[in-house]
């Protein structure tokens, strides 16, 4: 994948992962549109960077997802990579949770449903290009699920499943379907604090980026790479020691 020339969508790309990319994609020499929920944060990004594109959506809601991608094809026609990145992640319980359906269902919205559903609502305008890319960001839990976020570790392994069922359908034409499968990093994924024990930001997103310009399938970094390569027997031993400690 050339990492220059391009024009990228990232959702959630206002801050940690996706904003990581959006900065190595735009030195780089590729054109960058970020989405996000938060209205200040995209303000922020587009203070310290005027050349990213910024747009508010909440990508868990459907309407809000038909309406980015009108725009995306009426202001930005050129887009040739959708950058699947916005997650969500909650730990809990959920034998002793008295959340709503409502709370749990967004999780699910903003990680699975909306990788999906954009991918199906760019699918043409990136099938017209002369080389596309759909690129899902999923998690080293999609292989081995941590139990205490089990919606968000279930949301991974269906994205990850569906990445590779659509990588098939889509083999043969100019359309690419890559996946980055990150272990915890350094961000405020799950609430502040919660992964300072992850990796390095910068060290991750350089990683994964030297992945992506070998136009690399499948692309993890540290302990997602040990899970996505691992046997039923070693990820059983995996589940075991992050989950009874």
């Amino acid at each position: 994948m050339n990492l220059s020339g391009n024009t990228i969508l990232i959702t959630g790309g206002a801050s940690g992962i996706g904003l990581a990319f959006a900065e190595r994609f735009l030195m780089a020499g590729s054109k960058v549109i970020i989405c996000g929920r938060r209205a200040d944060k995209l303000q922020e990004v587009q203070a310290k960077y005027p050349a990213i594109q910024t747009r508010v959506c909440d990508v868990g809601q459907e309407e809000d997802r038909i309406n980015l991608a009108k725009w995306v094809n009426q202001e930005f026609p050129d887009v040739n990579v959708l950058l699947n990145n916005a997650g969500i992640q909650r730990r809990e319980p959920l034998t002793q949770t008295d959340q709503s359906w409502r709370y749990h269902q967004a999780e699910i919205a903003i990680n699975l449903e909306a990788p999906i559903h954009l991918s199906l609502l760019l699918l043409p305008l990136l099938k017209s290009k002369p080389l596309a890319y759909i690129i899902n960001v999923t998690s080293g839990l999609a292989f081995a699920p941590l139990a205490n976020a089990a919606i968000y570790s279930a949301t991974k392994a269906a994205l990850h499943s569906f990445t590779l069922s659509l990588r098939h359908q889509l083999a043969g034409t100019q359309v690419q379907v890559l996946e980055i499968a990150p272990p915890a990093v350094q961000t405020d994924l799950g609430g502040t604090g919660v992964h300072t024990f992850g990796a390095p930001l910068n060290d991750f997103a350089d990683a994964i980026m030297q992945g992506l310009e070998k136009a690399e399938p499948e692309i993890g970094y540290g302990t997602s790479d040990f899970n996505r390569k691992a046997s039923r027997a070693e990820l059983d031993e995996v589940f075991k020691r992050m989950n009874n400690h």
